[in-house]
C-alpha cells in the first residue's frame, strides 16, 4: 500500500532530489509537486534527469489538497509563514528549510536576522537526524531536516561530544560545493566566478554553527569555503581531547556509536587514497563518512580532528528527509536509499 506525498517547492535542487528518490520509492505515490513560478509546466523541464519517470506538471500551491506526507522545500524563512497557513496539509510534515531547526527563537533571530513568526511551534519539530534522535522521530509528526554542513559536523563530532572526550571550543572548517547555494544563487555562483575558486564565503558566524552547537552541546566557531565541485560537503573539526584520552579511546567511541548505523561509515585509515572522508565518492548516496586523527602529528598530543563528508543534496538534505519518513512510517530506513555512490567520477 502506497502513501500519498506532496513536495512543496519542487523546482529547486533539493526538490528535484526529493522527486528522484520518491518516484523510485516502492511505497510512495508522488501526488503533487508545487512551484509558484512554474505552475502548469512539466516537472521534467526543470529536472531533466526525471524524463520518462513522470509526466506530472507543477501545481500552484493553492491547488494542494491533503496528503499523508508533505515535504517542504521552500526557501529559508518562508516555511514558518507558509506552514501557519497550511497546518492541515498532511499528518507528517518534513521541513527541509532552516525555519524549525533551532529550538531557541533568540538564536534563530541572531543567525537569520529576523524574528521567528511562530516561535511556539519550534518545540513541535524533532531535529531530523536519525542517528541522534531515532526514538523521537518514530513518533514525530513534524520533522526539521538538518543543514548539510551541520549534519556532517554533528555526525563527525557526536562520538566525541557524547562520550565527553573533548573540552573547550570546537572549530569547524567546512567546504561545500556549488549546489549548496541552491538553484537561485546569484552572480557569485556563475561558472566564470566559481570555477577554480576556493572562496571563503562565511569567515565567521555561518548559520549552521548554531545547529552544531545545539546538537553537540559545545561552543562552536565555523568557517565555510566554497570549492569547485557541484555536490559535496567536507568538514574538518578541530578539538582538544580531555587529559588521558588517547587514539584507542577515540576509535572505540566511533565504533560504539556507528557500528550498527546503516548510513554512517567510520573512515580513518593509515594509508590509501581515501584515508579520510571525502565527498567525491559519496555523490548520490545517503552516506556520511566520518573519521578522525589524533596525536603529535597535529602539534600536540591532546589535539584531534574529526572529519565528516556527505553529499549535501542527499544525507545533507533530501536523502536524510526520506530516511526520516521511512523511520516514522515504521519501514526499513534504507528503503529507496541504497545507492552506494560512484567511483571513479
Amino acid at each position: 500500500m502506497s502513501i500519498r506525498v506532496a513536495v512543496v517547492g519542487g523546482a529547486g535542487y533539493i526538490g528535484g532530489e526529493l522527486l528522484r528518490l520518491l518516484l523510485l520509492h516502492p511505497r510512495v505515490e508522488v501526488a503533487a509537486v508545487t512551484s509558484t513560478r512554474l505552475a502548469g509546466r512539466r516537472i521534467d523541464g526543470s529536472h531533466p534527469n526525471l524524463r520518462g519517470l513522470t509526466d506530472q506538471r507543477f501545481l500552484a500551491p493553492e491547488d494542494l489538497s491533503d496528503y499523508d506526507v508533505a515535504f517542504l522545500a521552500l526557501r529559508h524563512t518562508e516555511t514558518m509563514g507558509w506552514l501557519a497557513r497550511h497546518s492541515g496539509l498532511a499528518k507528517l510534515v518534513i521541513d527541509l528549510s532552516a525555519d524549525f531547526r533551532l529550538r531557541d527563537p533568540a538564536v534563530f533571530q541572531r543567525y537569520y536576522g529576523l524574528r521567528h513568526d511562530t516561535p511556539g511551534a519550534l518545540d513541535s519539530f524533532v531535529y531530523g537526524l536519525p542517528e541522534l534522535h531515532r526514538a523521537e522521530l518514530r513518533g514525530a509528526d513534524r520533522v526539521a531536516v538538518p543543514g548539510c554542513t551541520a549534519a556532517a559536523a554533528i555526525l563527525a563530532l557526536h562520538p566525541l561530544a557524547a562520550g565527553d572526550l573533548i573540552t573547550g571550543r570546537v572549530v569547524v572548517d567546512a567546504r561545500t560545493g556549488s549546489s549548496g547555494a541552491g538553484a537561485g544563487a546569484g552572480e557569485q555562483n556563475l561558472h566564470a566566478e566559481r570555477s577554480g575558486a576556493m572562496r571563503v564565503f562565511a569567515p565567521v558566524g555561518h548559520r549552521h554553527e548554531a545547529e552544531i552547537s545545539q546538537e553537540t552541546g559545545r561552543t562552536v566557531t565555523m568557517t565555510a569555503t566554497g570549492f569547485e565541485a557541484v555536490r559535496g560537503v567536507q568538514v574538518v573539526c578541530h578539538v582538544a581531547l580531555r587529559e588521558g584520552v588517547d587514539e584507542m579511546a577515540v576509535r572505540r567511541a566511533y565504533r560504539r556509536h556507528y557500528q550498527d548505523e546503516r548510513f554512517v561509515r567510520v573512515v580513518a585509515a593509515k594509508r590509501g587514497n581515501y584515508r579520510f572522508p571525502e565527498p567525491k565518492i559519496l555523490s548520490g548516496s545517503n552516506l556520511c563518512d566520518v573519521g578522525f586523527a589524533t596525536g603529535t602529528g597535529l602539534g600536540t598530543a591532546d589535539a584531534a580532528i574529526a572529519v565528516g563528508a556527505l553529499d549535501n543534496l542527499m544525507k545533507g538534505g533530501a536523502g536524510n528527509a526520506v530516511q526520516c519518513m521511512n523511520l516514522r512510517m515504521g519501514w526499513p530506513e534504507e528503503l529507496g536509499l541504497t545507492f552506494p555512490g560512484l567511483h571513479p567520477i
